[in-house]
């Protein structure tokens, strides 16, 4: 068979389309009625159409058929996270992500019985080692590495260097030299209220201040082979998160280019913190399904999803189990492991990333014009953004137009939480000296919730 399905029919424009919605309006106004505007300034109208694109936007660098399931481990104990991590791939983790606190943690007692060539690590330290770093090449050549050590972001998750601006950049070039990989740990700026654009913006910033750096550094030879990793926090604004991480790839492709380096990027993601409830927990686990669901369409390389009771409880094994099953569930059952980047060719999703990645370009360079990114955190610039972004969504769901079910949708009066916090679900304020206002990690409910459990 020979002949196309649809050769029979005549092509519809997107002109005839329009004028049909029109008529089926009787009278109402076309823009007021069906198009919505984003809180990054995008329009979002009732239909797209191939009228609208003289080319698709080809994906550089990805494959959706390759995506891994993470299970994150703070390291306390190492005996006992070790255990966990071999039971977690027993179960169905594909990969390990390490939350290191010290340098005392001993990495041969934390990978005993593991085989870093076959289940690719993660290592966030949470301060600052090259030595510490060094060990981890004594491992074969097969082994699948990531050191995630985040100088900048440090400074601007908690106002200050791990110890100071010289010492900090040389031993992250110490790093860089002996891994030849950075890492980003962009979730902040999600978790902290940013919208998609300037989330993308200040990514694209953050990560040009290391390129700046290292520009000179790195080997010629060794730039091919850079490898980069981002730490992205995903929402569930379910197509423009799709997006999202479409753009993020273009954008990082282009700006690679302009240094000579490998413009193929790692992205590592985790649903957002910020639209996370304490009463109504259940519905958590619909949220981190969708988000999950649009980083695997989005292309990303590896997921690592939260427990739906994360912001209230301590680590425990239901939580995480249930929590893994998720991914494990979306790539055995749904297969969501089959088709690489099956977001290519819808209009919509291409329509979003290249306005997405069109605005946080703009963006960027008005930043670099500024005089960079650590030079607008140090004047607050990137802080008062992040906060008047912040401030309209946190407006959006005070007034009900940003919806969280259970929280400001549909409560339940009966639900009582007070009993159940093992750990503190709110902003900590803890009063110290630093060298720049940090970027605060909020959630929309956590005002609402405090006031319920008052009344408890």
């Amino acid at each position: 068979m020979t002949k196309r399905l649809f050769d029979d029919f005549n092509p519809v424009s997107a002109k005839q389309w329009k004028q049909k919605i029109q008529v089926d309006l009787k009278g109402a106004d076309y823009n007021d009625t069906l198009i919505w505007n984003s809180n990054e300034g995008i329009s979002v109208k009732p239909f797209y159409h191939a009228d609208g694109f003289s080319n698709l936007t080809e994906m550089p660098n990805t494959k959706a058929t390759q995506w891994k399931i993470c299970q994150s481990i703070f390291v306390a104990d190492v005996i006992k996270s070790n255990l966990k991590a071999i039971n977690a791939i027993e179960r169905g983790a594909e990969s390990i992500k390490f939350i290191i606190p010290n340098d005392a943690v001993s990495i041969e007692d934390l990978l005993k019985n593991i085989n870093p060539s076959t289940t690719p690590l993660y290592f966030h330290l949470q301060f600052l080692n090259d030595e510490y770093v060094k060990q981890l090449s004594t491992f074969s050549a097969k082994a699948v590495i990531y050191v995630q050590t985040d100088i900048i972001g440090n400074l601007a998750r908690s106002g200050n260097w791990f110890s100071n601006l010289k010492d900090d950049h040389k031993l992250f070039e110490s790093i860089v030299k002996s891994t030849n990989t950075f890492s980003l740990d962009t979730s902040l700026y999600q978790n902290s209220g940013a919208n998609m654009v300037q989330q993308l913006a200040y990514s694209l910033a953050h990560a040009n201040e290391y390129l700046n750096h290292l520009d000179n550094i790195i080997e010629n030879e060794k730039k091919q082979s850079l490898q980069v990793t981002f730490q992205v926090s995903v929402g569930t604004n379910y197509f423009f998160e799709i997006a999202k991480l479409r753009a993020l790839r273009i954008l990082w492709n282009t700006i690679a280019s302009e240094y000579n380096i490998n413009p193929d990027c790692h992205i590592v993601t985790s649903p957002s913190k910020r639209n996370k409830t304490l009463y109504d927990y259940n519905t958590n686990m619909l949220r981190t399904t969708t988000e999950c669901m649009s980083a695997i369409l989005g292309g990303a390389n590896t997921i690592c999803n939260l427990p739906y009771d994360a912001i209230y409880h301590k680590d425990n094994e239901f939580g995480e189990r249930i929590a893994r099953n998720q991914l494990l569930v979306l790539k055995h059952e749904s297969y969501f492991d089959k088709v690489d980047n099956p977001a290519d060719g819808a209009y919509y999703i291409e329509n979003l990333t290249n306005q997405l990645a069109e605005k946080s370009l703009e963006l960027f360079k008005d930043i670099e014009t500024s005089g960079g990114f650590l030079k607008q955190l140090k004047e607050g610039t990137i802080q008062r953004k992040i906060k008047e972004s912040a401030a309209k969504e946190q407006e959006q769901f005070d007034t009900g137009n940003e919806i969280l079910l259970g929280s400001n949708k549909h409560p339940n009066a009966n639900d009582k939480m007070k009993q159940e916090l093992e750990i503190y679900p709110f902003v900590k304020t803890n009063s110290r000296k630093t060298l720049i206002e940090p970027i605060i990690e909020k959630r929309l409910a956590e005002t609402l919730e405090q006031d319920r459990l008052k009344t408890e």
